[in-house]
């Protein structure tokens, strides 16, 4: 399956959403294309898992110093917290409680947690669940909508365009979002954080679940990366998604379960 690819869209704009209603969007702009809307955070509430499938194919377009690039979402891997839902999750980098790093996990849904992954690689994930209760949607790949050529300059090491977002350190550095400088831009509102501007537009129809696979998640260790916590979920056949592997000692967890 291919979803139908969007028009062009700018983080920022002008036009309102509507005299009367409070949607949590702020203004969305002309640039927002046919089929989609800007996200409210009353979307983004619910735990990660529940929210992680309604961000396939949504938009989230990034201005940083003048430079636009809009990356359809193709990937994503749900994170729960201590306390977060009725399955602790031993993957989750907010396991063991709040820390200066993962703070933004406890905030507003639909603010960005942007970390650091093996000390190079700006990683992003969208809060999810209630204030206060840690959560996060790690995006790992997208398709590159708009801006592909500001993203081939920041990702010269990219073999096609294909590979431009494939993969969450792959899509931050072609989003040019950085940690710690973009750590909790809030991408509901659009307002401008460290000289950047983030804007999350979520599909009208939701990708329809026969297009959606679900399995483990990449790369992490022990049985938080095994079937028991089928958090990742992507779009099937999407030539964009990143390839899987085992975290340390998953296989072997997942084995000892079969």
């Amino acid at each position: 399956m291919v979803s139908e690819r969007p028009a062009a869209v700018r983080p920022g704009g002008s036009a309102s959403t509507g005299a009367g209603t409070d949607t949590g969007a702020g203004d969305v702009g002309e640039g927002v294309p046919a089929g989609f809307h800007a996200a409210a955070r009353a979307e983004l509430a619910a735990l990660p898992v529940a929210v992680a499938p309604r961000l396939l194919g949504a938009l989230l377009a990034v201005e940083v110093a003048g430079e636009r690039v809009v990356a359809r979402l193709t990937e994503v891997e749900a994170y729960h917290g201590r306390d977060t839902g009725d399955l602790p999750d031993p993957g989750s980098h907010a396991r063991m409680g709040r820390t200066a790093r993962n703070a933004t996990m406890w905030g507003e849904p639909g603010h960005l947690y942007v970390y650091l992954s093996h000390g190079i690689h700006s990683c992003v994930n969208v809060v999810c669940g209630p204030e206060g209760v840690a959560g996060g949607v790690l995006l790992r790949a997208a398709e590159i909508v708009e801006g592909a050529d500001v993203a081939e300059v920041r990702r010269r090491a990219a073999r096609s365009t294909r590979d431009l977002a494939r993969g969450p350190g792959r899509l931050g550095e072609a989003l040019g979002l950085r940690y710690p400088a973009h750590d909790g831009i809030d991408a509901v509102t659009g307002r401008e954080h460290a000289g950047a501007v983030a804007r999350l537009l979520l599909r009208d129809e939701p990708e329809p679940e026969r297009n959606i696979a679900t399995g483990p998640r990449v790369g992490v260790a022990g049985v938080a990366g095994t079937a028991a916590f089928p958090w990742r979920f992507w779009i099937a056949g999407d030539p964009t998604v990143s390839p899987f592997r085992w975290g340390r000692g998953a296989a072997d967890a997942a084995a000892a379960t079969d």
